[in-house]
């Protein structure tokens, strides 16, 4: 994937989108473009620019551009301007580890207290993401594969659960957004979420923990072996 150094702020989601004050609904929309890969690793972020799509001040720019670099999303250099960050090996790492703690523990309990209810929303989605497969339809999977895992979340009867894995995915967000081209990820996350369904639905508790670990450990190993392929897109 080739990564311009300018990045075209039309491409930043009109702020009627969000929710909150100015300064939070500039926040979101950089931060949407940042994660969904349409402001890329080591593009840069041009204060005047934003503020003439928004038509608004330099402060709410100013103020989301520095809580996405206290989020490690943005680079801020005095006289310089403000960078996407590039990816880092290290913070993918550790994300992955604490959210595959997260999620293991989240698929254990969902497969011994899931009602009759949470397994026909997951049942649902299952079969949604194997159409939009089937249709080709990759950003449209992508969140259906998030939607999922939200849904276990949600099954677990622990309202905080989304909100704190996506803080420690953060830095995975990126770098899966990456992996989406690939026909072959998607029918193989379908298998994986497969094997995860069928453990819940067997409220086998052990299998469903097994079943996420390979799901999310071989998220892991095609990162690591992107940061080969394209070292351009990760920090030094």
């Amino acid at each position: 994937m080739a990564m311009s150094t300018e990045f075209d702020v039309k491409k930043l989601a009109d702020l009627s989108d969000f929710e909150g004050s100015l300064a939070a609904r500039v926040y979101q929309s950089l931060k949407q473009a940042i994660l969904s890969l349409d402001a890329p690793p080591g593009v840069a972020l041009r204060k005047p620019e934003t503020c003439t799509r928004f038509e608004v001040s330099r402060s709410p720019v100013a103020e989301a551009i520095a809580r996405l670099s206290a989020e490690g999303l943005v680079e801020v250099t005095p006289q310089s301007g403000s960078r996407v960050c590039y990816l880092s090996l290290s913070d993918f790492h550790e994300a992955a580890f604490m959210r595959s703690a997260l999620e293991q523990a989240a698929a254990e309990r969902v497969a011994e207290v899931r009602s009759e209810a949470d397994l026909g929303a997951l049942a649902r989605s299952m079969h949604r993401q194997k159409l939009l497969a089937a249709d080709g339809a990759r950003e449209e999977f992508y969140l259906a594969d998030e939607a999922f895992h939200e849904l276990i979340h949600a099954a677990t009867g622990y309202a905080r659960l989304s909100a704190q894995t996506e803080i420690v995915g953060l830095h995975m967000t990126r770098a899966r957004r990456l992996l989406l081209p690939g026909q072959r990820r998607i029918e193989d996350t379908i298998t994986e979420h497969q094997a995860i369904f069928d453990a819940i639905k067997a409220q086998d508790g052990a299998a469903a923990r097994a079943a996420m670990a390979l799901h999310l450990n071989q998220v892991t190993k095609l990162i690591d072996a992107l940061s080969e392929s394209q070292p351009g897109l990760f920090k030094p």
